[in-house]
């Protein structure tokens, strides 16, 4: 979906000129929005609030350009309410507050409700977001927020509880064709007076640069057009030229498209598809993700999803590392491709992970237990008179250097096993000598009964 304009329409062409394409084209009523399906459709939960005219409380989540200033302003329309945007980087809770005065107001003398929007609502701090929730409750403000960040994670449950959360889908590229060609052929709001002719493939570029955002389409729209004559043409050539230096594809470093793009990396990799795994590692370069931070994260996949099936890949993501921090950038990126591949068919365990995960429970429950007597070091004759280190078997010593029945476990936890290894790869091996040792424990246990 994309925008919404509200207010009047600019009186005249030259008045219009003045306006950003983007705020020209906002659409006016749901049936004017693309995308956002779930969202708008019949009987969807938001068009059920703009159709009824009854607000409550929202949060809007999603990218750039999806349309979160578009939909403040209908609901604010459709209720009748004044509606009143801040932005979090800009504002205070002096400006809150300020907008809450002006809301008692205007309530108290006008009968009228208002509802505040707060682009950006991610910004402001836990002190900042809790400003205005006494006004939330009490009628005086309908509150809608905007946000790019996961909510669960950006905004305060005393807020999240009082709000209900919509999230808003990227634009699809048949989605940024539509508003494209209606900005075309607009001749109030858009571009319809210059009858400019912009081929398939021109379009086409515009929305793939726009990358699902809306408002990034229509300005580049915008910045083509200008200062062409009436009926020019417009070529994907001249698209891909005006687009080039701008803004890489979507990818918030810190943010959410950082996270799922990194969580789909290393899904991927443990799904054993190495062409998926190169396209997400791709994405990721080309949004401009610090290298060695996927260098770093490989490392762990190697621990986590491959362990001991294959202990080279461990190795193997720290050579590659040390290569992307020598070479850099785009030669180090070669190596990443390599390690990527070779981790996405290697044969995955996470048997490691698991008994680690495993071993700290049991740190955690139970606590600071004794180090059993036999396993204690006794390097003074006290120590030993106290009996440190007695009956110890050295493994050396043993057959196959290994003390059958030997307990290594505090008495509390006798007989844990925390690592069972995967019968695939090295493990498999592993495997087949962990059964082996415990045959000869229960033997020796059997025979010292």
């Amino acid at each position: 979906m994309d925008f919404a304009a509200s207010g009047d329409a600019p009186e005249s062409a030259s008045d219009a000129r003045l306006t950003p394409l983007a705020e020209r084209m906002r659409p006016r009523t749901a049936t004017d929005v693309v995308g956002q399906e779930k969202l708008l459709g019949e009987h969807a939960p938001l068009r059920r609030v703009l159709e009824g005219g009854k607000p409550h409380s929202m949060i809007f989540w999603g990218p750039p350009g999806t349309g979160k200033t578009t939909l403040a302003r209908m609901v604010a329309a459709a209720s009748g309410a004044e509606f009143v945007s801040l932005s979090a980087v800009m504002a205070g809770v002096k400006d809150v507050r300020a907008a809450v005065d002006a809301a008692r107001q205007r309530r108290q003398y006008e009968g009228r409700s208002t509802l505040l929007f707060l682009d950006e609502v991610h910004r402001f701090n836990k002190a900042q977001q809790d400003a205005f929730l006494p006004w939330v409750e009490d009628g005086t403000l309908i509150f809608i927020g905007a946000t790019t960040e996961n909510p669960s994670f950006e905004l305060n449950n005393a807020l999240l509880s009082r709000a209900r959360v919509y999230r808003l889908g990227r634009l699809e590229h048949s989605d940024l064709l539509s508003l494209l060609r209606r900005a075309l052929q607009d001749e109030r709001q858009g571009l319809g007076s210059l009858s400019l002719k912009v081929d398939d493939a021109a379009l086409d570029a515009m929305a793939e640069v726009a990358d699902g955002d809306a408002r990034r389409a229509l300005t580049l729209l915008e910045v083509v057009a200008d200062g062409l004559p009436a009926g020019a043409n417009v070529t994907a050539e001249a698209v891909i030229e005006t687009a080039a230096g701008g803004d890489r594809r979507r990818f918030d470093k810190g943010g959410d498209d950082f996270y799922d793009q990194i969580s789909a990396l290393h899904k991927t990799i443990r799904g054993s598809d190495p062409d998926a795994s190169l396209y997400w590692l791709a994405r990721m370069l080309d949004g401009g993700c610090d290298p060695l931070y996927i260098a770093r994260r490989l490392v762990r996949v190697a621990s986590e999803d491959i362990g001991n099936a294959d202990p080279r890949a461990l190795q193997l993501t720290l050579n590659v590392w040390e290569a992307q921090e020598r070479l850099g950038s785009p030669e180090g990126e070669l190596a990443l491709a390599q390690a990527v591949v070779y981790l996405a068919v290697a044969p995955k365990s996470n048997a490691v992970y698991m008994a680690w995960k495993a071993a700290q429970r049991d740190v955690g429950e139970h606590g600071s237990l004794e180090v059993p007597v036999h396993l204690r070091n006794a390097p003074t004759r006290l120590m030993k008179e106290l009996g440190y280190g007695h009956d110890y078997r050295y493994a050396h010593d043993e057959p196959d250097a290994y003390a059958a029945g030997e307990e290594y476990f505090p008495d509390e936890l006798a007989g844990r096993q925390y690592y069972r290894p995967v019968a695939r790869g090295l493990e498999s091996r592993i495997a087949e000598k962990l059964d082996q040792l415990r045959d000869l424990d229960r033997e020796y246990k059997r025979k010292n009964k």
